[in-house]
């Protein structure tokens, strides 16, 4: 099974991940990190087929995704 695995202390809320995820199951969360940006939560973790588009995509590094 897919999974992805959010790194708060990279993420900086660009929101690229949110916005390129085919089965839309990211988004912008509620809780900030140490630098204030709103991290990025996996919303459906059951639904993430492991494309890694989100991985990709994010210029900090800030996901990782495991198939």
């Amino acid at each position: 099974m897919a999974k992805v695995v959010v790194l708060p202390e990279y993420c900086k809320s660009c929101g690229l991940c949110v916005n390129i995820c085919p089965k839309k199951i990211l988004a912008i969360g509620d809780k900030a990190n140490q630098k204030g940006y709103y991290t990025v939560v996996v919303t459906d973790p059951e639904k993430c087929i492991g494309c890694a588009l989100c991985g990709a995509i994010c210029p900090d590094m800030a996901l990782e995704v495991y198939r």
